[in-house]
């Protein structure tokens, strides 16, 4: 779910993906350090979907707001790294008594979309963000690059949460990573 719906297509296929209920609750973070969770976030791997297609070196950015929302910006190259960097702004809102861990993010009113933190790490290096029917999750990281090791331990994290986890794929950070087998 991520914040990286680019298009308004995108936002209404979030609205649409809202009224899809899941099969099962989706368990999330027990306690999230809100401040501990802004700053930039790279996207290692997806779930594949037409608002974040091509899109390369693809990260979050957070940044908490004096009146509690949170500023996102979803930055990304389209296709190569050649290209001048492109981003999509939203606004988020952490939804009360959640531990800091449910969010809806908003492109503009009145539509949002939720947004699930499943997992960070307690060095807050690391995160596993799902989407509550399991249609879309991301793999983030405080680095650009994960090993194959770590990164099957955070796809852990989906498959435990119902995620039929052979949907990822990762995302290129590096030039050489286009085309690579398993990634987009």
């Amino acid at each position: 779910m991520r914040l990286g719906l680019i298009s308004l297509g995108g936002l209404l296929l979030a609205a649409g993906l809202t009224a899809c209920a899941p099969s099962a609750p989706m368990a999330v973070a027990s306690n999230v350090d809100i401040g501990r969770f802004m700053g930039k976030w790279y996207v290692i791997a997806n779930i594949p979907y037409f608002a974040e297609a091509g899109a390369v070196g693809s990260y979050d950015a957070y940044k908490l707001l004096p009146d509690g929302r949170i500023d996102t910006v979803f930055g990304y190259h389209d296709k190569d790294f050649s290209g001048p960097e492109k981003f999509a702004s939203s606004v988020a809102t952490v939804e009360p008594d959640s531990n800091n861990a449910k969010w809806q993010v908003s492109f503009f009113w009145p539509l949002s979309f939720s947004y699930r933190i499943l997992y960070v790490d307690p060095d807050y290096q690391t995160a596993a963000i799902g989407y509550p029917n399991r249609s879309l999750g991301w793999v983030f990281s405080r680095s650009p690059t994960m090993d194959d090791a770590h990164y099957q331990g955070m796809l852990e994290h989906f498959r435990r949460q119902g995620y039929d986890i052979t949907q990822f794929r990762r995302v290129p950070q590096w030039p050489e990573d286009i085309g690579k087998p398993g990634y987009q």
